[in-house]
């Protein structure tokens, strides 16, 4: 099968990244420097990169809502507005990456145990094999667990995730997580 795919940048918005009343996320400045490089990456080979933006982080048009400056949309690079954790519900999402025939998709973003573990385990089932970069999400300490331990955890349990035919792999920046490499898995 011939694979097309897209970079699915979550939820990267300045309120949740530097959030000072739940503190910010597990190192903000790697998460940042980490997500410029895999943008560099797609838009140098032209892969479509669609933007997640939580319409409950803040106001629009306030600072904490924007996605941050550093990793900041490019005008032709649509954002998909949504309420829910889950990136595909009550959004055009699905009909946007059908619409250009994507059956792959690498995943980046905030907060790992909500939305990005959402958008993981919903694109399975909506017939999307993913690539999660392994150093491209990031969340904040819990009453439980730091930051750094909800990353490790979701890392461990989201690699060979499946739902029927689709599945996701965890795959670290520096390799090419452009390239699937889950039909050898298969």
């Amino acid at each position: 099968m011939i694979r097309k795919t897209a970079l699915l940048v979550i939820d990267a918005q300045t309120g949740i990244i530097e959030d000072p009343s739940n503190g910010p996320v597990h190192n903000p400045a790697g998460l940042i420097q980490t997500i410029q490089h895999v943008l560099t990456e797609a838009r140098q080979r032209s892969i479509p990169v669609l933007y997640v933006q939580d319409l409950d982080v803040a106001e629009a048009g306030e600072e904490a809502f924007a996605i941050h400056p550093a990793i900041a949309p490019l005008p032709d690079e649509p954002v998909v507005l949504k309420r829910a954790t889950d990136s595909f519900h009550g959004t055009t999402l699905h009909e946007q990456l059908q619409a250009n025939g994507i059956n792959h998709l690498v995943i980046v973003g905030c907060k790992t145990e909500y939305c990005i573990d959402s958008a993981c385990r919903k694109a399975t089932t909506l017939g999307y094999d993913v690539t999660l970069v392994r150093d491209g999400h990031s969340t904040s300490d819990s009453a439980v667990l730091s930051g750094e331990q909800i990353i490790a955890h979701h890392n461990t349990c989201l690699h060979g995730l499946g739902n029927l035919e689709p599945f996701i792999l965890v795959r670290h920046s520096q390799e090419n997580v452009f390239e699937p490499t889950h039909d050898s898995y298969r």
